[in-house]
């Protein structure tokens, strides 16, 4: 946690909220905001926009879940999430809501740091997870297109593979566009003549 964050702490109790504020001031110079109503719990976040939540629950319930799966959707922070009581739906629920740490058995001022640094580093990995999937799955939709553009080619003017790929290469380069952007125009374009 090298450069300073907007953590917004979610705590219902005073006395714990101190704490947790205190063990965060430890950390750095933080821009540390306490929430202390669960209700509206998204709306709240989605005001707040912070780098990170930190909740602490003693028993959390499933609109609290609910809740935080609207405020991080599509998982656009990290969450630490303590709670000193919880069954497997609720993990589960935290846990497909992104929450990014989830610990039971009370908060204790030593475990802040060390939970949130684990929270920032597995939300880390997993965006770029996230982004990498969404990568892959652009370019083999682009690769279909492609695929499907020297296919109307090859039938269409009796081309070879790598004789459309050529005509796709060279209008693009024409046009300063991208093959993928000449694919897909040529594929609308044969649907609309279909």
């Amino acid at each position: 946690m090298a450069k300073p964050l907007s953590i917004l702490v979610v705590e219902e109790v005073q006395d714990r909220a101190l704490m947790i504020v205190d063990s965060l001031a430890e950390l750095g110079d933080h821009d540390i905001q306490v929430i202390s109503e669960v209700s509206g719990l998204a709306r709240r976040i989605a005001e707040r926009n912070p780098d990170v939540v930190l909740v602490d629950l003693t028993s959390p319930t499933r609109d609290t879940i609910e809740e935080l799966t609207l405020a991080t959707a599509p998982m656009e922070r990290p969450v630490a999430m303590f709670v000193d009581e919880s069954d497997d739906r609720l993990t589960q629920a935290a846990i497909e809501a992104g929450v990014s740490a989830y610990v039971v058995d009370n908060l204790r001022a030593d475990r802040i740091r060390p939970v949130l640094s684990a929270a920032i580093a597995r939300f880390q990995m997993f965006r770029r997870m996230r982004n990498e999937l969404d990568e892959t799955k652009r370019a083999l939709e682009e690769r279909k297109t492609l695929d499907r553009a020297k296919g109307l080619l090859m039938k269409n003017r009796g081309l070879s593979e790598d004789e459309a790929y050529g005509l796709l290469r060279k209008t693009a380069m024409d046009q300063g566009k991208k093959i993928s952007e000449i694919s897909a125009a040529l594929v609308t374009a044969a649907d609309l003549l279909s």
